[in-house]
């Protein structure tokens, strides 16, 4: 009987907290930012053009590669392909770099969305991949996977909390 109820228990956890992740690889970086240069443009290319690569990769909850990903294990794993490591959840990635007004938002930029209205806490969090007339970011979707959505979707719209630059 006990381990069904831990079971349920840990099933409820994983839905409630939808985009969190585990526990490992909690290295952070440091809050500061750098100025945009031409290594900085290069590793934005890239770290960009990695996370396509997962693009229709199934989500999993605490996963980091194409066998299943979630939304901040697809933005640890592509700023890690380029050496910068992030803290593993959404909710503490937004403590990281500097905020941005939506109208300076960029390329490689972070956006971040409190999906979960009765917590009232960052719980999902997206790369923006392209600005020109809407800002489109990748993320992972807990109901298709790993994908690109326009801010301009009302769900995203609405959920929307904050953008963050962290190179």
């Amino acid at each position: 009987m006990k381990r069904i109820f831990y079971y349920l228990l840990a099933l409820i956890s994983i839905a409630i907290y939808s985009c969190g992740s585990s526990p490992k690889d909690k290295v952070i970086i440091s809050g500061k930012t750098k100025a945009a240069s031409t290594s900085g443009n290069k590793k934005i290319k890239s770290i960009v053009s990695y996370a396509k690569t997962f693009n229709g990769t199934r989500y999993k909850y605490g996963g980091t590669t194409k066998k299943g990903m979630d939304c901040s294990g697809l933005v640890y794993t592509s700023f890690k392909k380029e050496n910068v490591i992030l803290p593993r959840t959404s909710k503490t990635m937004a403590t990281q770099g500097k905020p941005i007004s939506l109208k300076k938002v960029g390329i490689g930029d972070l956006l971040f969305f409190k999906t979960n209205k009765r917590k009232n806490v960052i719980s999902h969090v997206g790369l923006v991949v392209e600005t020109k007339g809407v800002i489109k970011f990748i993320h992972a979707s807990t109901s298709r996977g790993v994908i690109i959505s326009s801010l301009d979707e009302k769900y995203w719209n609405k959920a929307f909390t904050l953008a963050r630059r962290v190179l």
